[in-house]
């Protein structure tokens, strides 16, 4: 393990701790000073001093500097310290310091001071920019290869073939006890009931409701709150609210239901067509929208990854989400006084396609116990409270997921030659990260997918897929091709209603599900684009290959090595 460096800078201490992980970081300062007796300029280099270990700053979220173009390593935290100024009575020297680098430093101490005492420690700083948008931090031509080039493609072919060195399957995670899942959020699991109501299909349970009969249920919702059109959706609900409260020894209740199955993955797989099919069948419901994010993001007040951390979002707030829903499994109470659900087999579902992969923010609000790995994966939340839900998972050819996925996240500049440049740049960075840490620990690494600019991670299926399988049963768990949808959607749909118990539908009905045309397909613009380059396609072929070939022996299913292309 290497120590961080800091050096001091006429009275400021520029220190780079590590978060998490001790990292590499060299950063050297210098000006020029002018000596009036000799009426000469010198060059003058200030000293290095060696700092231990920064165990405790784990939680700080990172920054990526460049420093006589040199890259520094990404998984470094700057922080900025004012010292005393020491100045020389006798030398009649002063330094002159150049205006951009000035105006670099107050601009740095500013927004670190204000994201401190606006945000909180806990919250860390605001300085990770969201995927796609890391360039205004690094010098892009830093990492940038022409892989036309001979010797630009050599040393790419080089990181992929020392990160394919690496891939190891054979650690396996601890999985935590129930006890130390509770303690990291009580208050949910003493919400959610540890049995459900007996008779119906979806998981649902009576609550006692101790507000009065004219007040808002959803007037602190925060949903409500960031989202338009949250508030819109519940302004409806609003309006039926109290005449599905149930009366019973003096108290009132209300229904509320947790999902019955998730569409938990993978982004730009074909979860919003498979979403916009499945809630056109008559037995299943779906939130008020297809995203809620809450187990992975809005939990933990991650609204939008470039904002920071607000207020959590409490899980009242997500049962609010399914009560459209539990409305139609209760029914109408006038005519069921006894409050025995209606409509006992009607599902709930919901497609957040983040929550197979997306635990970047363990980092912020775990310990650092587990030698650079999230000691509380997200399955673990939902086995604890739900053991017999049911998951789907869509998956596609990795790498042109991740074409896909550029396309669809980027905002400006896009074209293949860019996408080569950041699929050059991603896999260095990833490579780095496997210099010193596991191959699980990289995957997981809040700090490499943040400065990751393409999202290269989301695309290695199996890590993910062992972690789930660790603890949900192989049969609560039905993987999809998007491949195999596009070429025979009526295939894959009966798949999901058997994997689902779904009853049978009537021709009119299952066309209608079946042959509508597909939903969020490649915008124009992008398709304008054309495909990524050749010669990016296959650095990623090389680069997936390993796990694509895991994942097809797990699954005792060839087609998920995506080589009949």
């Amino acid at each position: 393990m290497r120590p961080a460096f800091s050096t001091v800078h006429h009275g400021y201490e520029l220190r780079f701790l590590n978060t998490g992980m001790l990292c590499t970081v060299f950063l050297k300062l210098s000006c020029q000073v002018v000596s009036p007796q000799l009426d000469t300029m010198t060059q003058m280099d200030y000293k290095y001093s060696l700092l231990g270990p920064a165990i405790d700053d784990y939680r700080k979220r990172p920054l990526l500097l460049q420093v006589d173009n040199t890259p520094m390593n990404p998984f470094a935290v700057l922080e900025v310290k004012r010292d005393a100024l020491k100045r020389s009575n006798n030398s009649g020297c002063f330094c002159k310091i150049r205006v951009y680098g000035v105006l670099f430093g107050l601009a740095v101490m500013f927004v670190i001071m204000a994201s401190y005492v606006l945000n909180g420690d806990k919250k860390g700083l605001l300085l990770t920019p969201s995927p796609y948008h890391f360039t205004t931090l690094v010098n892009p031509g830093l990492f940038a290869f022409n892989l036309s080039s001979e010797k630009d493609y050599a040393h790419i072919k080089l990181v992929v073939k020392s990160i394919k060195s690496k891939v190891d399957f054979g650690s396996s995670r601890h999985i935590p006890e129930l006890k130390a899942l509770i303690k990291t959020d009580p208050h949910m699991f003493s919400v959610i009931p540890h049995k459900f109501l007996p008779g119906i299909k979806n998981p649902c349970w009576y609550e006692e409701y101790t507000g009065n009969r004219t007040s808002d249920p959803y007037r602190t919702n925060m949903y409500g709150r960031y989202s338009r059109r949250f508030r819109t959706v519940f302004q409806h609900l609003r309006s039926s609210f109290h005449k599905h409260l149930l009366y019973r020894k003096k108290k009132l209740y209300r229904m509320r239901c947790l999902p019955y199955f998730y569409i938990i993955g993978q982004p730009k797989c074909g979860t919003t067509d498979l979403y916009d099919r499945l809630r056109r069948h008559p037995d299943v419901k779906f939130t008020t929208f297809k995203e809620p994010h809450w187990w992975t993001r809005k939990r933990f007040g991650i609204i939008r990854l470039s904002e920071g951390v607000h207020d959590p979002y409490p899980v009242e707030d997500y049962l609010d989400l399914f009560d459209q829903a539990a409305y139609q499994i209760q029914g109408n109470l006038t005519a069921n006084d006894r409050g025995y659900p209606s409509h006992p087999n009607i599902i709930i579902g919901e497609a957040s396609a983040s929550t197979m992969w997306d635990n970047n923010a363990w980092v912020y609000f775990y310990d650092n116990t587990s030698e650079g790995e999230p000691p509380f994966l997200i399955q673990d939340f939902i086995h604890a409270v739900q053991p017999d839900a049911r998951f789907i998972v869509m998956l596609r050819d990795p790498v042109e997921r991740l074409y896909s996925d550029y396309l669809y996240f980027g905002i400006a500049n896009k074209s293949a030659e860019d996408f080569q440049e950041k699929v050059s740049e991603s896999l260095q960075l990833f490579e780095g990260c496997l210099m010193e840490y596991t191959m699980r620990s990289c995957v997981y690494n809040t700090t490499v997918n943040n400065a990751m600019p393409v999202r290269l991670q989301v695309g290695l299926y199996i890590v993910y897929l062992m972690d789930w399988l660790k603890v949900f049963n192989r049969d609560q768990i039905l993987l999809l091709r998007l491949e195999d949808h596009a070429s025979n959607r009526k295939y894959t749909m009966h798949k999901v209603f058997d994997f689902l118990g779904l009853g049978p539908l009537t021709k009119e009905k299952e066309s209608e599900i079946t042959e509508s045309p597909a939903s969020n397909t490649r915008r124009p613009a992008d398709k304008n684009l054309g495909p990524m380059l050749a010669i990016t396609k296959e650095i990623l072929r090389d680069f997936y290959t390993p796990f694509n070939a895991k994942l097809a022996k797990v699954l005792q299913n060839d087609s998920f090595l995506w080589e009949n292309r």
